[in-house]
């Protein structure tokens, strides 16, 4: 589905899920232009305070080639992260990104090796495979620890954000804006906030 940039509908409204001191939740709901719930897309929040101390996420920095697929779709990492690409198929892949945040070129390599890479920019880092083409994965390497995926529902709630003036990003490879990215000015009260995007179609 093809999907259109300038425009987001941002229904906004007060959603209030207390959390820790000083903290709240920011729930944020993605639909596509059909309406339907937007699985996969990410959600970024970027607080006026940062927390101290560098930012980690509880999974591993993980991309690993499975089924002829990157595995995950969509890896979020810190900036600075080291990421390993094992290789769990059969075939031999070499995986490459010209992406600017990080190019990079992991020459063949075969089944049960790995290999590894720094992503030490902030950015979306496309993913492909030059034997298989068809592979297609993306490494979101960001700097705020406030940043998850929608689920089926097209869903996140992101807990711990800061009260404060804020913004809220969206990515999904579908979005037809520089970086595939949509950026929104948010102000996170003490008891939350909420937001629904509409991204038009066409």
């Amino acid at each position: 589905m093809r999907m259109f940039c300038s425009f987001v509908l941002a229904i906004s409204a007060a959603s209030f899920i207390p959390d820790m001191a000083g903290a709240a939740t920011v729930t944020v709901e993605v639909r596509s232009s059909d309406g339907k719930p937007l699985a996969g897309a990410v959600v970024l929040i970027d607080a006026a305070r940062k927390p101290a101390g560098p930012i980690k996420f509880d999974y591993a920095y993980e991309m690993a080639q499975k089924n002829i697929t990157f595995a995950p779709h969509v890896l979020i990492v810190p900036v600075g992260s080291t990421v390993t690409f094992p290789n769990r198929d059969k075939v031999r892949h070499h995986v490459y990104s010209f992406s600017k945040p990080k190019r990079f070129d992991l020459k063949l390599y075969g089944k049960e090796e790995t290999r590894s890479v720094v992503f030490d920019k902030a950015g979306v880092v496309a993913l492909g495979c030059n034997i298989h083409d068809a592979m297609s994965g993306f490494v979101l390497v960001v700097d705020t620890p406030y940043a998850m995926q929608t689920d089926a529902n097209g869903r996140a709630a992101i807990t711990g954000v800061p009260a404060g003036a804020a913004s809220v990003r969206i990515w999904h490879p579908t979005i037809r804006t520089p970086d595939n990215m949509l950026s929104q000015p948010a102000t996170v009260s003490a008891t939350g906030y909420s937001t629904t995007y509409t991204i038009r179609g066409r």
